[in-house]
């Protein structure tokens, strides 16, 4: 059953190519913080290319509920009129973010050093994922949550009235509680220090030096260090939103393995800390061309073009890509179900807390559609069966998530037999227009069991 809803089925089946050009949204994580910088900005925010999907929708109308002024002018075209760092108001309705992990972290960081009370939920899906990871940092700035067991939400986070810079040691590779922290420290005085053993994705660095933060990034015996100066003016900026190289990963992964396919994704965002995919696609013998490459908005970009390769190998992921990586895992999964040999993806513990567990949500769809997979608390591989050898033929649970959705949407427009899920309405979470989209390129998407 969908939180949102009843659930809408979904089969995709094979022998179709897919040819043309995939004009994919726009990044939810740049999206998201576009948003909330904004509204911590002091003045106008132009944003264009913004992802419209349900995530980064709620994220709005939480900055809204904080006292910014947010309107859509067109499509992926808004403004935000920020009110400065500190100068959020006290919500009256409880902060509902739907489905999004990103933006309910984000937003309890950028609350949680102002004197005030903030009540969050979400959906069946968020409500059941830990919290703790991000509260219990944000406790070091003085801040207070009270929520259910676990940390779940529904949840209450009592801000600062005076809140303390702090220094923090990330325990796992998370760009979402390094960033928690970084938007806390904006509104906290002195010097915020956040300390991370392996990089993650640099989003939030990058935009808050481009909102006029100072903020800097060394290298020392411990990792990466990220130091930030409180309580800053933001200066209200005009950003392009690059497109979204996790939702790029979906036509890219689905040409790779359904022969005759050739497709161009133009303006990709190839920020390092986020295209681990990319390497790894690669490594296994993709044929991938990253044609026109380029800088916009301070993230690097590029047209990328995805052609049928019906020779990929298996591959060792290296652990420490985890990071830049940790969203494709499922789909990757797919591509390395069609290739020969064993992938190997050790050091994925993050996977097992996502909108699902999404180790055991892509082992069992991968199993009952015909597929040899071994997992365990921080690893998976998968053993191919070579190009078009998937038999496919089953119906598998999306668990309310909408990367698990599209992953086994991808397999079905591959494999010997239609592919069904259970309920694709959650892929309207990040991914508003992939059923269109891929209907687009060639795709033999339906509604219903087959």
């Amino acid at each position: 059953m969908s939180a949102h809803g009843d659930p809408i089925p979904m089969t995709a089946r094979g022998g179709y190519a897919l040819t043309g050009t995939a004009d994919v949204p726009g990044d939810k994580s740049i999206s998201h913080r576009s948003l909330i910088l904004g509204a911590m900005a002091v003045g106008e925010t132009r944003v264009s290319g913004l992802l419209e999907g349900q995530d980064v929708l709620d994220t709005g109308r939480a900055m809204a509920a904080l006292g910014a002024e947010v309107i859509r002018h067109g499509p992926g075209d808004w403004s935000v009129h920020g009110v400065g760092v500190g100068g959020f108001a006290e919500p009256e309705q409880v902060i509902d973010c739907g489905n999004s992990g990103t933006g309910v972290r984000l937003i309890m960081g950028a609350v949680a050093t102002h004197d005030m009370a903030v009540t969050f939920t979400g959906d069946a899906s968020l409500n059941g994922r830990p919290m703790g990871r991000v509260t219990d940092p944000l406790s070091l700035f003085g801040a207070r949550a009270v929520g259910r067991a676990g940390g779940r939400l529904p949840l209450t986070l009592v801000g600062a009235a005076e809140p303390v810079p702090v220094r923090y040691a990330t325990p796992v590779a998370s760009a979402q509680v390094k960033s928690a922290v970084l938007l806390a420290g904006l509104n906290a005085p002195g010097r915020t220090v956040v300390v991370e053993r392996e990089a993650t994705r640099d989003h939030s660095e990058r935009m808050l030096a481009g909102f006029g933060a100072e903020i800097e990034t060394t290298r020392t015996d411990e990792g990466f260090e990220i130091t930030l100066t409180g309580r800053p003016e933001l200066r209200p900026q005009t950003i392009a939103v690059p497109r979204d190289p996790s939702s790029a990963a979906f036509p890219v992964c689905a040409a790779l393995i359904t022969e005759g396919s050739d497709v161009l994704v133009p303006n990709i965002g190839l920020n390092p800390t986020r295209a681990g995919l990319f390497d790894t696609l690669v490594e296994m013998g993709a044929d991938l061309a990253f044609e026109n490459r380029r800088e916009e908005g301070g993230e690097p970009v590029a047209d990328l073009r995805a052609r049928f390769s019906p020779d990929m190998k298996g591959v060792r992921v290296p652990p420490e890509r985890a990071a830049s990586m940790i969203d494709e895992y499922p789909v990757l999964s797919v591509v390395a179900a069609n290739a020969t040999g064993v992938t190997e993806m050790p050091g994925v513990a993050e996977l097992r807390v996502k909108e699902s567990d999404r180790i055991d949500a892509m082992a069992r769809g991968l199993r009952a559609n015909g597929v040899e997979v071994e997992d365990g608390p921080d690893w998976w591989q998968v053993t191919g069966r070579g190009p078009g050898g998937v038999p496919g033929g089953a119906t598998v649970a999306a668990r309310l998530d909408h990367r698990i959705a599209m992953s086994f949407l991808c397999l079905g427009m591959a494999a010997k037999a239609p592919v069904t899920v259970d309920d694709a309405q959650p892929i309207a979470t990040s991914f508003p227009i992939f059923e269109d989209l891929m209907k687009g390129l060639g795709a033999e998407i339906a509604r219903g069991n087959g």
